[in-house]
């Protein structure tokens, strides 16, 4: 066989052991030193059998790493999302806008949604939103005799909102992958965010209107009744001085005042101070904080690790041509191509998770922008839309099962599916707007920066 043949088995075998359970990030390690092995042998040079290039490659791959300014973030944006989770601000979050927004329709359900987009803001880690609102929210909307199907689709679509608000981890390694600017990105990601967010609220509001017993209104009996002057305060102790830190994070960022790892360090500090702050600080919680920042920055690092390893090898047999022949000799307009390519990564969000979708195979339509004319910023604005989906669609809806680990027993899976449904038509919409209107998410960077 060509080696541009052995670099399409090698893509279909790697897919093939994910489907089958093995770990992502060895199985890329293992994959890439075995096909490189054969990729680089060189029967004249080798003095042994370790005498190959691709021991060299894992080595600088590594080194590349843990040498990345960019990639300095995540573990920094990763702890303040996990102290300001352990500081139980997300709790006194969600009861203060509950109270505020009690007279709207379906006011628990959009009180979920606002405060899953502040926490998702904060962290980013779609796991321990959904988890967190799933144990916080979910009971006390279910309570509230909110139907099952929809409370369960609020918090699942609510809780996907980090990988694409600021500060995204997923926007961090796009900018890695891409050498794209990751200040472009947040300032390209904020407003499709936002409106993400606002067309989950407009429908919630909608179907609460139109069907008052999916969404009951609260009775009086069943709401703490507060004052204006208490109300103002609960707002302070909660509301502001989150939004203060993520705003604080965000405009250095955007700005230009600090780059997003000093950005970082002083959202890590703030979260600190914050939970200080809240008498929540205690020695347990840090210790839970720093062992599960350690624990995800692991995984991320050892990813890039093993993608990286696998990419190379991968380009260096030709599978990167061999695509990108392909693609363009089918001879598709740019509206075409960004279709393709979108319903290529919507199918792999079903076995696969972001981060090897951004790693692995994102790099393979970036070298063909540039012939469609197509933006990497857009692109990567459009692929954070995207991803969305592959959190929420079914049987793979990783949202989903996130939920019905922390859902009471009587709620079935299928009716988790059945609440997810409408928000993925959620998510569609908005690709659609954003790509019939581009200055959503390119507006605010040329803005900001210039062209």
């Amino acid at each position: 066989m060509s080696d541009p043949v052995i670099a399409v088995c090698m893509l279909g075998i790697f897919i093939l052991t994910i489907l089958l359970g093995f770990p992502i990030c060895f199985t890329l390690m293992a994959m890439g030193i075995f096909f490189g092995y054969y990729a680089y042998y060189d029967a004249e040079r080798m003095q042994s059998i370790f005498d190959n290039q691709i021991f060299d490659l894992l080595v600088n791959q590594t080194y590349s790493v843990m040498a990345n300014d960019v990639l300095t973030a995540v573990p920094l944006f990763l702890f303040m999302g996990y102290i300001v989770e352990r500081a139980n601000i997300v709790d006194r979050l969600f009861f203060t806008m509950q109270v505020a927004l009690r007279r709207m329709p379906g006011s628990m359900a959009i009180a979920a949604l606002g405060t899953c987009a502040m926490f998702a803001t904060a962290t980013g880690i779609i796991g321990a939103v959904v988890t967190l609102m799933g144990l916080l929210a979910f009971p006390a909307m279910l309570k509230a005799r909110y139907d099952v199907s929809f409370s369960a689709g609020v918090i699942c679509a609510g809780g996907c909102l980090g990988i694409l608000i600021p500060p995204s981890i997923m926007l961090i390694v796009y900018a890695a992958t891409s050498n794209v600017s990751v200040v472009r990105l947040y300032a390209g990601a904020i407003v499709p965010g936002f409106m993400l967010a606002g067309l989950y609220i407009a429908y919630v509001i909608g179907r609460a209107y139109l069907n008052p017993s999916l969404a009951p209104k609260l009775e009086e009996k069943d709401v703490e009744k507060v004052s204006v002057g208490r109300m103002i305060f609960m707002l302070l102790t909660s509301f502001f001085p989150l939004a203060f830190l993520i705003l604080s994070v965000l405009g250095a960022i955007l700005f230009g005042l600090a780059t997003p790892s000093e950005a970082a360090s002083v959202g890590a500090l703030g979260g600190i101070v914050l939970a200080a702050a809240y008498r929540a600080l205690t020695w347990e919680r840090l210790k839970e904080s720093v062992y599960l920042t350690v624990r995800t920055s692991a995984m991320v690092c050892w990813l890039f690790v093993g993608s990286w390893t696998f990419a190379s090898v991968f380009s260096y047999l030709g599978g990167h041509s061999v695509i990108e022949e392909f693609v363009l000799g089918l001879g598709l307009s740019p509206v075409m191509f960004l279709i393709m390519a979108q319903f290529i990564i919507f199918l792999l969000g079903w076995p696969l998770e972001w981060s090897e979708i951004i790693i692995i195979f994102v790099p393979i339509f970036l070298p063909m922008l540039p012939v469609f004319g197509v933006d990497p910023l857009f692109f990567g604005i459009l692929v954070a839309l995207n991803l969305q989906t592959s959190f929420l669609t079914p049987p793979m809806a990783m949202a989903a099962y996130y939920l019905k680990g922390v859902a009471p027993p009587h709620v079935q899976l299928m009716q988790i599916f059945k609440g997810v449904l409408p928000f993925l038509s959620m998510v569609i919409l908005a690709m659609v707007l954003l790509y019939v209107f581009p200055d959503i998410a390119m507006y605010l960077p040329k803005v900001i920066y210039g062209r």
